[in-house]
């Protein structure tokens, strides 16, 4: 059953007009759906997510959201050029240098808060295939 579903993120935000401002300005990105509780944003291939009104905070410890990129340099370049700030880690099982880590499959990827502390996770696509069950 659930091999056949889609998923999509919900990320907390206390202020929307605040997390509007930085997902417009810092990504270019556009709600197609926005109302008093929540700002509905669609990317490419049907995927999408929600950023909703919340009165409690995301801990800002752990990736919420992962961002999928053609080209993660230019997509960084991006990024900074709008004054997003690479998170730095340097625990056991990753080490990021000048905000970037290399995994141990050899595939780079960086994070980075939005306006509102949750961390989101930006990289090339996931090399995951999906088989059908016949």
């Amino acid at each position: 059953m659930f091999n056949q579903a889609r998923s999509a993120a919900a990320l907390p935000a206390q202020d929307l007009q605040r997390a509007k401002a930085f997902y417009r300005d810092k990504l270019g990105l556009t709600p197609i759906d926005e109302n008093p509780g929540g700002l509905l944003y669609q990317l490419a291939k049907g995927t999408g997510f929600l950023v909703f009104l919340s009165s409690g905070k995301p801990s800002g410890t752990h990736t919420q959201m992962a961002i999928e990129v053609q080209d993660l340099d230019e997509a960084l370049q991006q990024l900074r050029a709008k004054g997003v700030k690479l998170e730095e880690y340097d625990t056991p099982n990753l080490k990021t240098v000048d905000g970037i880590a290399t995994l141990p499959d050899g595939q780079k990827a960086a994070w980075f808060k939005d306006s509102e502390g949750n961390v989101l996770g930006i990289g090339l696509p996931l090399p995951v295939t999906a088989r059908q069950s016949s």
